[in-house]
């Protein structure tokens, strides 16, 4: 996809691609810290159809749902000739907030590998265990059908 970033003076930058419709979707970044979701119209990809304000944390939640089924999938795809291995993202829960990665002890405890953390969009590739959590965070994690069973109950409850 070819993302095209427009400065807009005086307001910030739109970022934004093509659908295979014509239709533009995309975001602009205000300079004061404001976020937008944009899709424009089929016919002028100047005018807005829909403008949808996103706070910081909303922003985050969206860009962990549109880009973590993505790279579960490429590591599903990658461990596919791999029987028994089976790739999941797992929400951090409220226990785990503001603790390490290390303190999950996921790894001793069931046998789960965290591959990577997707923090608001942003992807955190082989953490390391002083990796600090923060609740609503998903590890992409890879292991046997009942280790991550296991990591989503420990993830969850402490």
């Amino acid at each position: 996809m070819n993302v095209e970033v427009t400065p807009l003076p005086g307001i910030g930058v739109r970022k934004d691609f093509a659908l295979r419709n014509g239709r533009r979707v995309g975001v602009v970044s205000h300079r004061d810290g404001q976020i937008e979701l944009i899709i424009s119209h089929v016919d002028d990809p100047d005018a807005s159809l829909a403008e949808v304000p996103l706070a910081p944390d909303e922003a985050g939640a969206l860009a962990n749902l549109l880009g973590g089924p993505q790279l579960v999938a490429q590591l599903t795809d990658e461990h596919r000739e791999l029987p028994g291995i089976h790739t999941r993202q797992i929400p951090v829960g409220p226990p785990f907030d503001g603790r390490t990665l290390g303190d999950t002890a996921l790894r001793t405890r069931t046998g789960v590998s965290v591959v990577a953390v997707m923090r608001a969009g942003q992807v955190h590739p082989s953490p390391t265990p002083d990796f600090t959590l923060t609740a609503g965070d998903l590890m992409v994690t890879v292991g046997t059908t009942e280790g991550l069973d296991n990591a989503v109950a420990i993830l969850k409850k402490g």
